[in-house]
């Protein structure tokens, strides 16, 4: 059906957040990809694993039947996603450890998750979808 897309980067996020989790109870799928920022001298992510993985997951969400909502969180430059104490590290809800990260939300929590070195996977992505 339809992807709701919506970004937020760290400093957005909090508001962008908490209306994603308003309309959580709308969507049959709601998601969050945590992704590296692009680079402005490429425009592309200055992560391969999220210039990897990105297009696989958005096609995937483009082929199911029901309405999903995918929040894209960018983390930030490098550096600034090297501090140990970036926000979402060190957030108790996340507890990010790598990107791109791919969560599924459900009833204002995580419900499953892919981690960086497998986030590219279909079939993790369609068994995450699917609640497997």
């Amino acid at each position: 059906m339809t992807v709701k897309l919506v970004d937020a980067n760290i400093s957005s996020f909090g508001s962008v957040f908490e209306k994603f989790k308003a309309e959580a109870p709308k969507n049959k799928v709601n998601l969050i990809l945590f992704l590296a920022d692009n680079d402005p001298s490429t425009n592309l992510s200055w992560c391969p694993d999220c210039v990897r993985a990105e297009p696989v997951i958005l096609k995937k969400l483009e082929a199911l039947p029901d309405d999903v909502a995918l929040l894209r969180a960018y983390v930030g430059d490098r550096p600034t996603w090297r501090n140990p104490q970036h926000p979402w590290r060190v957030d108790s809800r996340f507890k990010l450890k790598g990107v791109p990260t791919l969560i599924s939300w459900e009833n204002d929590a995580i419900k499953g998750r892919l981690e960086d070195y497998e986030a590219h996977l279909e079939h993790k992505i369609n068994a995450l979808v699917s609640g497997n």
